[in-house]
């Protein structure tokens, strides 16, 4: 069982969701990552998704497309990320971490090397975006044999007969894109999302996080009601943004902003 695996069964178990921050390494200063990880912790975080920046993120909204610049004017690279998560887990071996990017900076690293590199470091699962499973079968093994989870994306548009494949080539969880667009670009309606993820639920086993659209404790809440978990991305990128010039100031920010929406899922168990 993966660390992924062992949190989403123990939350379940406890009647509880999962709440899953994402923020992009390197932004606003690769020195200050590991320290907001663990300001996501301490706020109630169950799994990090760290953002490894790139310079054409195409699924990603004018938000996190300026966190990966900010990021790439200090040269964060797909090594110093590793390197980050290395850092974060001399002093937390229990907080899954998942990277999140496109596909062209592990190509470019080597798929071997990266899963080698990756699994030392401790990471527990992958998504990149532009990978499509059905182009997954070499890379996905390798992480599978150690021991991180393959993560894909489902759409509103997925047919039924896709999500029985990706499901099949993933593990951990899979990711629901809550909106048609790119993220931050929408409102998320929340009886389509239920409709959606309960209709999911009849075809995989695995839990359901869902993104994009959540932007405080109440649709944190709303959307807790009806999947396993919730991702949080762009409010938080954009917080960082607000903040970048004071470290203190940045990581208070994120903890207001992060908690309460710990406190809306806890308060549905």
């Amino acid at each position: 069982m993966s660390r992924i695996e062992g949190v989403l069964k123990s939350l379940k178990d406890q009647g509880r969701k999962a709440l899953i921050p994402y923020i992009t390494a390197g932004d606003p200063h690769p020195d200050q990552t590991v320290s907001l990880m663990h300001t996501l912790v301490k706020a109630g975080a169950d799994i990090i998704e760290l953002g490894v920046p790139f310079s054409d993120p195409m699924a990603d909204g004018p938000v996190i497309q300026l966190a990966c610049e900010r990021a790439l004017k200090h040269n964060t690279s797909l090594r110093q990320v590793i390197a980050m998560v290395e850092e974060f887990r001399k002093t937390d071996a229990d907080t899954p971490v998942v990277l999140m990017g496109y596909l062209n900076p592990v190509e470019a690293m080597g798929y071997e090397a990266f899963a080698d590199a990756a699994a030392k470091a401790g990471i527990d699962g992958v998504l990149t975006v532009d990978l499509p499973p059905e182009e997954a079968g070499d890379v996905a093994p390798l992480f599978a044999e150690r021991n991180m989870d393959p993560i894909f994306l489902l759409a509103p548009t997925t047919t039924d007969e896709r999500i029985k494949a990706i499901s099949k080539h993933s593990s951990g969880y899979v990711y629901y894109v809550s909106i048609k667009g790119v993220t931050g670009s929408a409102t998320i309606n929340v009886d389509e999302v239920a409709e959606k993820v309960a209709h999911i639920h009849e075809l995989t086993a695995l839990p359901v996080g869902v993104g994009f659209g959540i932007r405080d404790a109440e649709t944190a809440g709303a959307i807790g009601k009806v999947s396993d978990g919730v991702i949080v991305g762009s409010v938080l990128v954009d917080t960082i943004a607000r903040n970048q010039s004071d470290s203190d100031a940045l990581n208070q920010a994120l903890y207001d902003l992060l908690y309460p929406m710990r406190e809306a899922l806890d308060s549905l168990a």
